[in-house]
């Protein structure tokens, strides 16, 4: 690596900065928010989904970011200092955040109230909704409600991470003896947390009713009528004097904060880590600001709440939206209100794992590729409930990184170790955001006679496995589950995964290796099969890329085509810098971070980067090697990040049956076919959305896969045993 990195200041950008390239995905997901052509609630979900994508970025990127400021950091690989990197971070997301407001206050919320979905804000209440409003906050919302003050010198009172507040300006009613002291300050400033209790949506009657009528808090809309809504922190604002007698509310403001949420676990107490797990969370509530998010109001309490977080004018940032949407959203889509959204896809059943014939059967009959959320995710969970309620199952073992609130796989792993066999669930208790769920998980487990294992010190787990140990004919037959994505229902419907079930011996040999690797004091072992990280993925990559390079020629010239999230590992760029410059074509699907700069002449002249955004959220990875003509595909749930290649175990594993392999070959090409939702990169680090040539035909990748999962059970349904959709079953191969 010497020598390529004596090459960087001779070659224009080689490296994209991480940090600017998330903030240009984000850009991405904006975009579709901004599109006309979409329905309101989809616009809605998109534009929500960037703002809410910011707050993880303070609380992450740039909290890391100032912490190196702070120590005087020198410039990372793309060559910006922190000072110059926080500056621009700050330029890219306040051009965001402008086109966020606009979007939503003069596209969305208005195109949302033509299809019966109406926000009325505090100026646009009727008499008689004020009055209503008025009641409904005096009965449900004021005896839920804590003041706090907010003294010049002591103390803070506790400002929750990301939760919303209001703060008001107080003045002391001079009628009041006490107040008259000159000595006392007339104004005062006090701190409230909105409920989180309560919905932050409080529905309004459909028709002016009687004030004295006493309404319930919650009033079921009707999606075929007018529904009109306001917001919790609209009556909070409006009607809190009742919560200050003897003052008078003069400003307010309602906001959040972002705090550092980038903090370590001490991971040498062993025996008592879940503890020390919650200190960590528990400090996200306290630690340093980050940034302060606002909606209009008063300047004086802005400014004295920046200089008590010690926040500068940078850190502050106004929104004209109410502060996280993206709860908003999920409130609607509760509701219904279909008509304001996309026709949700029809999730297929697959075609080969049918419902009345053992799990167990299928996976014997040969290798099973599943494509959530296009096939439904129900599979997976009858491997679990199944190995529960089998009395021939012995053993189950599996990785839990995030699963959904109340998971049917964590019940079925209850329900197994209830039942007598022995169940052993490591649990990653340090996946950001998922902690306290994790923890919850944990307890739950460890009281049904789980073995939990919280995993590798130093090292996250992000691997995603399961392995079933069955008896069958007087041995033990075990069966595989690998995949890209995470043991959790709920995103399964979100999220585009690829997962394999697998009875072949080298694979479910070599998951029992990764299992005894993590759970115990094994020493590495070399598999034959599966690739693990930290000990031997990077290297197995660099070796891939370093063979397809060698065997690249001017009349054989090499292929890689790769999917992942994010592409930022120095060596591995470098790698593919190497592969391009003899020859190779390099097809690169990103959805997010790319660091690479493709389309440099001379260096990376054969490698196009793209990048999709659509319905669902692209989420697994896949990697391909021509080889000369003896193709290799492998599916992973590590991106080519070196956190991921070095400071987590991550699994790699090859597809090895001909239905499989060509299955998902033609899934990856789908994705340099597509022209309707993908984006290509440049060389000067610029997106351009990809659309049809003239006399072109539309190609969607996602709806290529819908429609592909549709046909594949219909093939089936017709007795179709061997086609383009229907997997072809074969005997696995015993080693």
């Amino acid at each position: 690596m010497k020598n390529d990195n004596d090459r960087i200041d001779s070659i224009s950008s080689p490296f994209f900065n991480r940090e600017l390239s998330w903030l240009d995905f984000n850009e991405r997901v904006l975009e579709e928010g901004l599109r006309k052509d979409l329905p309101a609630l989809d616009r809605f979900k998109f534009l929500s989904i960037a703002a809410a994508n910011l707050d993880e970025f303070f609380m992450v990127r740039v909290a890391a970011i100032k912490r190196s400021q702070k120590s005087g950091g020198a410039k990372e690989v793309s060559g910006v200092l922190p000072n110059e990197l926080l500056r621009q971070i700050s330029h890219k997301v306040r051009s965001v955040k402008e086109r966020l407001s606009a979007a939503f206050v003069d596209e969305v919320f208005p195109n949302l109230a033509q299809g019966g979905l109406s926000l009325l804000r505090p100026n646009q209440w009727s008499q008689q909704q004020y009055e209503y409003l008025q009641s409904l906050f005096a009965r449900e919302v004021y005896p839920l409600l804590t003041p706090l003050r907010m003294p010049e010198e002591d103390r803070l009172p506790t400002i929750d991470n990301y939760s919303i507040h209001a703060a008001f300006l107080l003045e002391a009613d001079n009628s009041q003896a006490w107040a008259k002291n000159s000595s006392l300050p007339q104004e005062h400033i006090s701190i409230m947390r909105i409920p989180s209790a309560l919905d932050r949506v409080i529905w309004l009657p459909e028709t002016e009713l009687p004030v004295e009528t006493l309404f319930p808090m919650e009033i079921i809309p009707d999606s075929t009528r007018q529904c009109r809504f306001v917001l919790l922190e609209d009556l909070v604002q409006t009607f809190s004097n009742l919560l200050y007698p003897g003052f008078t509310i003069k400003e307010s403001l309602v906001f959040k904060i972002n705090r550092d949420a980038d903090i370590s676990v001490d991971e040498k107490r062993d025996e008592d880590f879940i503890e020390a797990m919650e200190e960590v969370l528990e400090g996200r509530d306290h630690s340093k600001p980050i940034r302060l998010v606002y909606m209009p109001g008063s300047l004086k309490i802005l400014n004295a709440l920046a200089s008590r977080l010690t926040l500068e004018e940078t850190d502050l940032y106004e929104v004209l939206y109410p502060i996280n949407p993206l709860k908003l959203h999920e409130l609607f889509l509760s509701r219904g209100f279909d008509h304001l959204r996309e026709k949700a896809w029809k999730i297929y059943p697959h075609h080969v794992l049918h419902k009345d014939e053992p799990i167990w059967d299928s996976i014997k009959a040969g290798d099973v590729l599943l494509h959530l959320p296009y096939q439904s995710f129900d599979p997976v969970v009858r491997f679990f409930q199944e190995a529960a309620e089998d009395p021939q199952v012995a053993a189950i073992k599996t990785t839990l990184y995030r699963t959904s609130g109340e998971s049917l796989v964590v019940r079925a792993l209850e329900q197994a170790s209830l039942a007598g066999k022995h169940v052993t669930a490591v649990v990653e208790l340090k996946a950001r955001f998922d902690e306290g769920q994790n923890i919850s998980w944990a307890h739950r487990l460890e009281k049904a006679g789980v073995i939990v294992v919280y995993g590798v010190a130093h090292l996250k787990i992000h691997a995603k496995a399961t392995i079933v140990m069955r008896r069958e004919h007087g041995r033990i037959k075990r069966y595989a589950h690998l995949s890209t994505g995470n043991y959790n229902e709920k995103t399964a419907r979100l999220y585009e995964d690829l997962a394999l079930f697998s009875a072949r011996e080298d694979i479910v040999y070599d998951t029992g290796i990764l299992f005894n690797m993590i759970t115990g004091y094994s020493a590495i072992q070399a598999t034959g099969r599966l690739v693990i990280a930290p000990t031997a993925l990077k290297r197995r990559i660099l070796d891939l890329i370093s063979r397809e390079t060698n065997r690249s020629s001017p009349e054989a010239p090499g292929k890689i085509m790769a999917k992942m999230n994010a592409l930022a590992d120095p060596e591995i760029i470098w790698a593919l810098y190497r592969a391009s410059q003899m020859g190779v074509t390099v097809l690169l699907n990103v959805r997010g971070i790319c660091m690479l700069t493709p389309g440099v002449k001379g260096l990376s002249d054969n490698i196009r980067v793209v990048s999709i955004i659509d319905r669902y959220l692209e989420h697994s990875r896949m990697y391909y090697f021509a080889n000369g003509g003896d193709e290799e595909i492998y599916l992973a749930s590590a991106d080519w990040m070196t956190r991921n290649l070095e400071r987590r175990v991550e699994l790699m594993f090859p597809l090895l049956q001909e239905d499989t392999k060509k299955t998902a070959l033609e899934t990856l090409q789908a994705y340099f076919k597509d022209n309707c939702q993908a984006w290509l990169l440049d060389a000067q680090g610029a997106w351009t959305r990809l659309t049809p040539a003239p006399g072109v035909k539309p190609f969607r990748a996602q709806a290529f896969f819908h429609a592909r999962a549709g046909e594949a059970v219909a093939g089936n349904s017709k007795g179709a045993t061997q086609g383009e959709f229907v997997v072809r079953r074969s005997t696995p191969v015993e080693v």
